[in-house]
């Protein structure tokens, strides 16, 4: 072994010593690699900040920013909305519905795209569902790479594998020829994770986080005794309201009903929109009002407007709605709505929200509307998420104290939401027709995206998740290094003495192992690229069919489960389901031996020795 074939596994040792211990973070690990491999005169400048231009890394950063787009247009929680309503509260539900999802739309397109545009979904289910987010994220990392199995263009390696035996004089794979090896993997994977992800805890780690969670609206609707102070009413098919704005009703002025909301069932999901006055009512809305039921004359209601009274719901408030919140505000020593009622307010009138409850000294007070403010008092306000936003720094007379976990979900772009649909259809029905590189499709996906206002500039550029794409572009040159040192030739020819080729399935078993193993440090491509010409020369030595070793090298080199910067898709995942090395390790290498037993085993009989 050469000087420089040492150091460069020294230095590949020293980085995966660091990965594990955690200790420093993994993107500052990989840019202090890049600076040693440049200083150590194994890579010009040029060589090491190649990864910069990387079409995958380009590729990772172009798919952040549509991801946003279906984010900000909604388009992405009500993926999550389909799922959680199909699946419930069932967690084994979800995950199978889930990894199903990803893996099908994962292999027509990248699967680390489909990683970035199932992140925020996957973050919202789990906090709705009251899940540690890595019970969830681990499942997604691994359908996405299981995805890569599943046909000809799910993923580079598999085209690279393919162009090699065409080079070899043999006829290639046809688009389907992965998916039953796919198909199997795929189920493989569910049943997996289905029992793996105990290993993976319930909570989030100590010291993930240092923020405090956020209270959501159910939490905020309890504190202010919000049952008992806000009636619902149903409008009836046979109401004389139907097909009437709230404007035209005046139903505040005539019936002294304020109105704060409406309920209104939309696809899965009830959704609670915005009482604006020119909303038109429809039969079965449901109206949510403020108001004392003592006063209400429910008989009048029922008879002459057909409304019919309904049992308040807490969680009214937060049913998935993507337009309308609540948020609490207080009141400062300088403010000069103190000594005024909440009728005196003009809340609505000035800001577009309604009072909805009044909290002094962390005791809810009723309706509080004739109640004088005093300092210190909270405020409960309603209304949609745009107003809610605006209320930040617009005045000196209130602060805002709390705003819900929702707001993070909410859609500020929600009427873009067609144009975001049809700008994911055309970047991968360009990604799958192969009319322009991927790497083009996807920042013809952003120009779209920012073109028909789905996200802007600034949501743009804050999507791009930068300690990801460092770490990839960090590691990137080790790839370089080992190939220009021969230090990857060194390893082939060692592992491929210990087989001896006396037994077919011997071979393949060493073979899977050598491109998992390569993989752990190279990207899956560069791994195709390497072990391809291998398995096919193998199989010509043997006299055998170069279809189960070729197929092998192309499942090996989408396995790489073990390792955070084996994939970005792995990379993806790591910070949102806050996992450390060793959670990649407890789940990663069993599973590769369930593929590694796929290959020996099932390859043979799908695709014969002669």
């Amino acid at each position: 072994m050469t000087h420089e074939q040492l150091w460069v596994f020294g230095l590949l040792l020293a980085c995966v010593a660091a990965f594990i211990v955690n200790r420093p973070r993994m993107d500052v690990v990989a840019l202090m690699a890049l600076v040693a491999l440049v200083l150590g005169g194994t890579l010009s400048p040029a060589e090491a900040l190649a990864g910069f231009s990387e079409p995958s890394v380009l590729l990772i950063a172009a798919f952040f920013i549509i991801g946003e787009g279906l984010v900000r247009t909604g388009i992405a929680y009500r993926v999550g909305d389909w799922l959680v309503h199909k699946a419930g509260s069932d967690e084994t539900r979800l995950i199978v519905l889930m990894m199903l999802s990803v893996g099908l739309l994962g292999s027509v397109m990248s699967s680390t795209g489909v990683v970035a545009i199932f992140i925020p979904v996957a973050l919202s289910m789990a906090s709705r569902l009251g899940l540690a987010p890595g019970r969830l994220m681990m499942p997604l990392s691994f359908a996405a790479l299981i995805s890569g199995m599943l046909t000809l263009v799910a993923t580079p390696p598999n085209l690279v594998v393919n162009s090699e035996l065409e080079r070899a004089g043999v006829a290639g794979f046809g688009f389907f020829s992965f998916t039953p090896v796919g198909l199997l993997a795929l189920g493989l994977g569910i049943v997996y994770m289905l029992f793996a992800r105990h290993w993976l805890g319930t909570a989030p780690r100590k010291g993930a986080r240092g923020e405090r969670p956020r209270r959501r609206m159910l939490e905020l609707a309890r504190d202010y005794e919000l049952e008992g102070r806000v009636l619902r009413l149903l409008v009836r098919p046979d109401s004389p309201l139907v097909g009437r704005t709230l404007g035209e009703l005046q139903l505040r002025t005539r019936l002294g009903l304020n109105v704060i909301g409406l309920e209104r069932q939309r696809h899965f999901r009830m959704a609670l929109l915005e009482a604006g006055p020119g909303r038109e009512l429809q039969a079965g809305d449901t109206l949510l009002l403020l108001c004392d039921p003592l006063q209400v004359n429910f008989l009048t209601l029922g008879h002459e407007h057909g409304l019919e009274s309904r049992p308040f719901r807490e969680d009214s408030f937060a049913d998935s709605s993507r337009e309308m919140g609540l948020a609490e505000v207080v009141l400062p020593p300088e403010s000069s709505l103190i000594g005024k009622t909440v009728l005196e307010l003009g809340f609505r009138t000035r800001y577009g929200l309604h009072v909805v409850g009044l909290r002094r000294r962390r005791r809810a007070l009723g309706t509080g509307l004739d109640k004088k403010l005093r300092m210190g008092d909270t405020l409960l306000v309603a209304g949609s998420w745009k107003a809610i936003r605006q209320l930040q720094g617009c005045s000196q007379d209130f602060l805002v104290l709390n705003l819900p976990a929702e707001l993070d979900e909410a859609a500020p772009a929600g009427r873009r939401a067609p144009f975001a649909i049809l700008t994911l259809l055309l970047t991968v029905g360009l990604m799958i027709s192969g009319l322009v590189p991927p790497v083009i499709a996807a920042f013809i996906g952003c120009l779209l995206m920012g073109a028909f206002r789905c996200v802007d500039l600034e949501s743009a550029y804050r999507a791009i998740n930068w300690q990801c794409l460092i770490l990839i572009v960090g590691m990137l040159p080790f790839a370089t290094a080992l190939q220009k040192t021969g230090g990857i030739d060194l390893v082939v020819q060692g592992l491929l003495a210990l087989t001896g080729g006396e037994s077919p399935r011997l071979v393949l078993a060493s073979l899977f192992l050598l491109t998992a193993l390569v993989g752990l440090f190279v990207s899956n491509t560069a791994t195709a690229v390497l072990m391809a010409p291998v398995a096919i020369a193998t199989a010509s030595q043997l006299g055998l069919s170069p279809y189960p070793f070729a197929m092998t090298v192309a499942v090996a080199a989408s396995a790489a489960f073990m390792t955070p910067v084996s994939s970005p898709v792995n990379t993806l995942v790591l910070v949102p389901g806050q996992y450390r090395f060793s959670d990649y390790l407890r789940l990663g290498v069993p599973f590769t031996v369930l593929l590694l037993l796929v290959c020996v085993l099932v390859l043979p009989w799908l695709f014969p020795w002669r």
